[in-house]
């Protein structure tokens, strides 16, 4: 089974590589302008935020919702291609991929913690990483029209749902197996202050994501070198994401508290060195901690938790880089310019401070 979660790893994050990096230039090239092109990207992390509360009472995320979820990903994809030249066709179609492909992950997620041991957890989802940045690499050097990223966003896509339906093929082998042995029911309210943290967290990713090429390019730093600044942060992503097990097995509020801490610190140094390539790679280097083991502590915690596993995690992917990444994008829109960074700062250490007093003793319960 590591396998086969691992090829899903690959292909999903290797969608989203086509999706966030390369998509917004092909809609660029195919006529659209920049506020059609916002509105366009906005419908995925909307759907990601919306969908996961239809799952509260009315359905359940279980093998046959996933495999629902990769036939409607792929058939979205393809009609990718009919209706790039119509906006509002095009807007339905990102609805419509948006909130497939915002429920594959969570039910792949829930399952890779169910079965896999914490150490091999991030060996396998490194896989991810890797189809990232494999992808971001390739498709830089290839993308010449509209229709390469389509066909690449398609290729990923159906990739993506095959390898899905090889775990559950495997999941249908072995038996499902009922949710409900460890945690207590799902309530965002009961443990309000981690799930705004959450939110906040992707909030303060805002400028980082939408503006970073654009703010070191404008403080001197090359666009190939701001490549290499991107391809830096993953590559520590991964290397993280491998050796991450023991932090695992600690207090994983703790770990959370750390990990929000260090991401406060890194977006300070952006603004306190812009033009210091140093100082730059240094604070990349922090995405080891602000991506890859805060990620990995927060579905832990959340699946340590929570009874509903799958449906935690889907909360989880909504309501931080939904309704978080939504926001985070917008703010940033707003405050881009010479301090940018020092507002995701404060953004971020609002999270940290959050985490900080939220003192619930149902954590010192949780078997870490």
């Amino acid at each position: 089974m590591f396998w086969r979660i691992s090829a899903f790893y690959f292909f999903y994050f290797a969608i989203i590589g086509v999706y966030v990096i390369f998509f917004p230039k092909a809609l660029q090239m195919a006529g659209y302008g920049s506020a059609q092109i916002g509105l366009l990207l906005s419908a995925a992390p909307l759907m990601r935020f919306i969908v996961p509360f239809f799952f509260l009472k009315h359905i359940d995320l279980n093998r046959k919702t996933f495999s629902v979820s990769l036939l409607v990903l792929s058939l979205s994809v393809l009609l990718f291609y009919p209706a790039l030249d119509n906006f509002w066709m095009l807007l339905g179609i990102n609805l419509l991929f948006g909130a497939a492909i915002s429920i594959s992950l969570p039910f792949v997620e829930a399952r890779a913690l169910e079965i896999l041991e914490r150490r091999i957890y991030g060996r396998s989802r490194l896989f991810g990483s890797i189809g990232f940045m494999l992808i971001a690499l390739w498709l830089g050097k290839v993308l010449q029209t509209p229709a390469d990223a389509l066909h690449y966003l398609a290729a990923t896509t159906i990739l993506t749902a095959l390898s899905g339906a090889v775990i559950v093929l495997g999941r249908a082998a072995e038996g499902e197996k009922k949710e409900g042995q460890t945690g207590e029911n799902f309530s965002i309210l009961r443990y309000w202050p981690l799930w705004l943290s959450f939110f906040l967290m992707q909030v303060s990713f805002g400028g980082f994501y939408n503006f970073f090429t654009i703010y070191e390019t404008a403080h001197g730093i090359s666009l190939e070198v701001t490549s290499w600044l991107w391809s830096f942060g993953v590559l520590c992503e991964i290397a993280m994401l491998y050796f991450q097990g023991p932090l695992l097995h600690k207090n994983l509020l703790t770990v959370l508290r750390v990990t929000v801490f260090a991401t406060a610190v890194r977006w300070l140094l952006l603004w306190l060195f812009p033009d210091s390539l140093a100082m730059t790679f240094f604070a990349q280097s922090l995405h080891a901690l602000s991506f890859a083991l805060y990620h990995s502590a927060a579905i832990t915690l959340l699946f340590l938790l929570y009874r509903q596993k799958a449906l935690a995690q889907q909360f989880f992917l909504g309501i931080s880089y939904g309704l978080g990444g939504f926001t985070g994008a917008i703010v940033a829109g707003q405050l881009y310019g010479e301090y940018l960074f020092l507002a995701e700062f404060f953004i971020a250490f609002a999270a940290f401070l959050i985490l900080l007093t939220d003192r619930s003793s149902q954590y010192k319960n949780l078997k870490v």
